[in-house]
C-alpha cells in the first residue's frame, strides 16, 4: 500500500516541481497544484453532487416509506431498494468520491516527505548515500532517531551545512545542487516568515505554536464545506455521509498535525476550492433543477407515445 502512495508520489513531484520551478515558492505552487487537481478530479465531483441532490429529491418518499413501514423495518428496507431501483438512484454512490481526495492527500504528503527523490526524483541511492553521510556531520540534527519518512526533508532544511561537501558534489551535478538548494529556500509558506512548511506541528506540540492552525483549519474547513453543501442541497446526513461528516475532517486534522505542514496547507486549499466548485455545481445541479429536467423528460416521452398512436 505504502509502495503505491509512494508511486502516486513521484507522479505528483512531476507537476509540483516545474509549478515551483516558475513561481519560486511552494505554497503558490500547492494552491495552483489544487486548482489543476480539482480539474481533473471534477468528473468525480459531478458524480458527488449528483448524488447528493438525488437523495435530496428523494427525502419525501424516503420519509413516507420509513412512516408507512416504520413496524417493519424489513419490509421498509425493501420499499428503499425499490424506490432507488425505480429512480436510478445509488445511495452510497457519494461515499466513494468522497474518499478519492483523501487518496490525492496521502499522495501529496510522499511528494513532500521525499522531496529528493519524488519531487527532484534524484538518484534513490545517492540520496540514502547523503543522508547517511550527513548523520555523521558533527552539530547536524540529522541522526538515527529522526522519523524515517523525514530524513530527506532534514537533509533539505540542513543543506547548508552539507552542500560545500566533496560528498555532495560527487554524488550531484551542480545543476542538481542548485535545485535542491533552490527547493530549500522556497518552503516558507510567506517569503522571509520564516514559517516553514517543511514543519511538522506535532513537534511544537499542540498548543502555543503557530503550525497548530493548520490541523485546526484543516478540520474547521472540512466541516463547513460539508454543512454548507448538504444545506445546498437540501440534503440529510445519513448512513455513511454522517460517519463521513466527522471521521473524514477529523482524520484529516490529525493527519495535518503529524506531517509537514505543506500537506495540511493543500488539504485547506483543496477544500475551500471544492466549497467553491460545490456553489458553482448547485446551479446546475440541485433538486429542483433535476425534478424539473425529469418532468421534462416525462412529458417528452408522452408525448412521444402519443404522437406514434
Amino acid at each position: 500500500m505504502m509502495a503505491i502512495f509512494n508511486f502516486f508520489g513521484s507522479i505528483f513531484g512531476y507537476v509540483l516541481w516545474p509549478i515551483f520551478y516558475v513561481v519560486q515558492n511552494y505554497g503558490i505552487a500547492i494552491i495552483i497544484f489544487a486548482i489543476l487537481a480539482k480539474i481533473v478530479l471534477f468528473p468525480f465531483s459531478i458524480k458527488q453532487q449528483k448524488a447528493m441532490a438525488n437523495n435530496a429529491r428523494l427525502q419525501k418518499k424516503q420519509k413516507e416509506i420509513q412512516e408507512k413501514y416504520k413496524n417493519n423495518k424489513v419490509k421498509a428496507n425493501e420499499e428503499m431498494q425499490k424506490l432507488y431501483q425505480k429512480e436510478g438512484v445509488n445511495p452510497s454512490s457519494g461515499c466513494l468520491t468522497s474518499i478519492v481526495p483523501m487518496l490525492v492527500m496521502l499522495g501529496i504528503f510522499y511528494s513532500i516527505s521525499s522531496p529528493l527523490t519524488n519531487t527532484l526524483h534524484l538518484n534513490a541511492d545517492l540520496v540514502n548515500s547523503t543522508v547517511t553521510y550527513a548523520q555523521h556531520i558533527p552539530g547536524m540534527p540529522l541522526h538515527s532517531g529522526v522519523n524515517t519518512y523525514y530524513q530527506q526533508i532534514e537533509v533539505l532544511n540542513n543543506f547548508g551545512a552539507v552542500i560545500n561537501t566533496d560528498f555532495v558534489h560527487n554524488c550531484f551535478t551542480q545543476a542538481e545542487i542548485s535545485h535542491i538548494e533552490m527547493l530549500a529556500n522556497g518552503f516558507d509558506l510567506f517569503p522571509g516568515s520564516g514559517i516553514s512548511m517543511l514543519q511538522v506541528p506535532s513537534t511544537y506540540g499542540f498548543f502555543g505554536s503557530f503550525y497548530t492552525i493548520i490541523p485546526v483549519l484543516c478540520f474547521v474547513s472540512s466541516v463547513v464545506t460539508q454543512i454548507l453543501t448538504m444545506k445546498l442541497n437540501g440534503t440529510q446526513m445519513q448512513g455513511c455521509m454522517m460517519a463521513m461528516m466527522l471521521a473524514m475532517p477529523l482524520f484529516s486534522a490529525y493527519i495535518a498535525y503529524s506531517v509537514p505542514a505543506a500537506v495540511g496547507f493543500y488539504w485547506i486549499c483543496s477544500t475551500l476550492l471544492g466549497l467553491v466548485q460545490s456553489i458553482v455545481m448547485h446551479k446546475f445541479y440541485n433538486p429542483v433543477t433535476m425534478i424539473a429536467n425529469q418532468e421534462a423528460r416525462h412529458v417528452a416521452l408522452l408525448e412521444q407515445n402519443e404522437r406514434k398512436l
